[in-house]
């Protein structure tokens, strides 16, 4: 396992190691002991997968505390634009965003708490997963338009994606 720095602070990419032969591979999606030896302290208490077909947009969502998450997110099949935008105040690079392609079940990002993440579909049968480290909370989700004017996020999309109207109705950032 290898975990490097992104341009976002306390954002992580993380590379698991992948052992494969004729038959298939093998890898180890988490372990606690492993990030922790590598300074991430990272205790998972719900695992969450979607399936989306190609070119569909879901986000930027986040939780408020006392629900508030940090979020292990990967690809186990096909591939997504992962976008984080860091919603901290206090902040160095706060409402800077970060953009990466996961097209491999061993890549994978942390998204620290006080981040919003969304993603865009790239493939058709892409399935995601977030394994987060606080409990899902109707009441403290939040959000941001994914196509916030403050935020210039360049998506990288050739035509316009799918999005619920749930994503469409999220507020544009107040500052």
């Amino acid at each position: 396992m290898e975990i490097k720095d992104t341009p976002l602070q306390d954002c992580k990419v993380i590379h698991l190691d992948k052992h494969g032969d004729d038959r298939g591979f093998f890898l180890e999606s988490y372990n606690q002991n492993s990030l922790e030896a590598l300074g991430l302290g990272f205790e998972v208490k719900q695992v969450n997968f979607a399936k989306s077909g190609k070119n569909v947009l879901r986000g930027l969502h986040y939780q408020v505390e006392p629900y508030a998450q940090s979020k292990i997110v990967g690809a186990i099949s096909g591939a997504v634009l992962d976008v984080v935008v860091d919603l901290r105040q206090n902040s160095t690079t706060y409402l800077k965003h970060f953009k990466l392609k996961i097209d491999n079940p061993e890549t994978l990002l942390l998204v620290p708490r006080g981040f919003a993440h969304g993603y865009l579909t790239l493939e058709e049968n892409t399935i995601f997963h977030y394994a987060v480290d606080n409990f899902y909370s109707a009441e403290h989700e939040k959000g941001v338009r994914y196509n916030d004017p403050i935020l210039k996020i360049d998506w990288e999309y050739d035509e316009s994606p799918l999005i619920s109207e749930k994503d469409l109705n999220q507020p544009y950032l107040n500052i």
